[in-house]
């Protein structure tokens, strides 16, 4: 049974004054909202092209110079097909965990109108972000690169050009693992391409000249181990984190937890979207909560802006079969959070 998120408050009462919200210009409306996620990094953008360039040449080395020169039709096939299996998961994971949006709260929110318009009662509190004037919802926290603050915010990660939040985490844990299972799978290759080489000759185990075929295969070795032991790394750190309903950044700061806390299967069922299937490896399916607020953008779209319009016709398409909890959380994450009251601060 998914466990209801709780919300909890200080004993101090901060109005609109407080927050300054005279300072804040009011979010952008429906159309102006660009739904296409991408942050503009000079080192992010570098390191993602690093990232595909590596990928590329590990295809390259293992299909040009390891498999095409190979007797064995067979061993051939299998491993090319494998090989390029979970190359291409592993290039589709990391564009979706850098295209897609990580849970940014919309910037500028924090108006006085809006402030006003949730009715807080007396030792309510909202937090303001002075950077991006947003009300920051919990655990949300401000990423000085993607200049946003980003809910469940794990790390800034410039191998995808993007941070790792609530909406992109699965995403990015499935592209560390896809990355170390190929890095594993080329060093098996190149050893056994190795073991072969030596046994033959040179010249008839490779396409290329013996120097080159050995420069490739070490490149590629040393590709291979350096990025097994980096993935694997950061695959076990965010499958922990998941685990233990606990980010990095919450960690690193050693932060009390003001959350209930959910069991580690039910957060990696939050995570990778339901229960355990084949979908949890496929980088094309959204998690719930993501496939959830593309239904509330469909449905905002064609909306007049009236809150009761909004949330009625929402809760009738897919309200049942959704947690209300979960429902008012992923109301106040997704780009039109500005039309809904925060009734989770309230």
């Amino acid at each position: 049974m998914m466990i209801a998120r709780v919300h909890h408050f200080r004993d101090i009462e901060r109005n609109p004054e407080y927050l300054h919200p005279e300072k804040c210009f009011p979010p952008p409306p429906f159309d102006a909202v660009k739904r296409m996620w991408f942050i503009k990094d000079g080192c992010g953008i570098a390191c993602a092209v690093v990232t595909w360039f590596l990928v590329l040449y590990a295809e390259f080395v293992v299909l040009f110079v390891i498999l095409a020169p190979s007797r064995d039709l067979v061993y051939s096939a299998i491993n090319g097909i494998l090989f390029n299996m979970l190359a291409f998961l592993a290039l589709a994971s990391h564009s979706r965990a850098m295209l897609t949006d990580p849970g940014a709260v919309p910037k500028g929110n924090a108006t006085k109108e809006f402030i006003e318009s949730l009715q807080l009662k007396p030792g309510q509190v909202v937090y303001k972000c002075p950077k991006c004037c947003s009300i920051k919802p919990d655990r949300a926290h401000h990423c000085s690169v993607c200049k946003r603050c980003i809910r469940k915010m794990d790390h800034h990660c410039p191998w995808v050009n993007n941070c790792v939040g609530e909406s992109n985490q699965k995403y990015f844990v499935l592209f560390t693992m896809y990355i170390a299972l190929i890095s594993f799978h080329a060093l098996f290759m190149v050893g056994f391409h190795f073991l072969y080489c030596f046994e033959e000759d040179w010249t008839k185990c490779s396409s290329f000249s013996p120097p080159t075929t050995v420069i490739l295969l070490i490149l590629l070795c040393f590709e291979g181990l350096l990025f097994l032991i980096f993935t694997a790394v950061m695959f076990g750190t965010q499958v922990h984190s998941i685990c233990t309903d606990e980010t990095g950044i919450e960690r690193l700061k050693n932060e009390s937890p003001t959350w209930e806390k959910m069991s580690g299967w039910e957060s990696m069922k939050l995570a990778f979207g339901g229960n355990f299937s084949p979908c949890w490896f496929n980088p094309f399916s959204n998690p719930s909560y993501i496939s959830a607020e593309i239904t509330i953008l469909e449905v905002a779209e064609e909306a007049s802006g009236s809150m009761t319009e909004l949330e009625g016709r929402y809760q009738t398409s897919w309200m049942s079969n959704l947690h209300r909890s979960n429902y008012r959380d992923i109301l106040s994450s997704g780009p039109y959070h500005q039309f809904y009251s925060l009734s989770t601060f309230i």
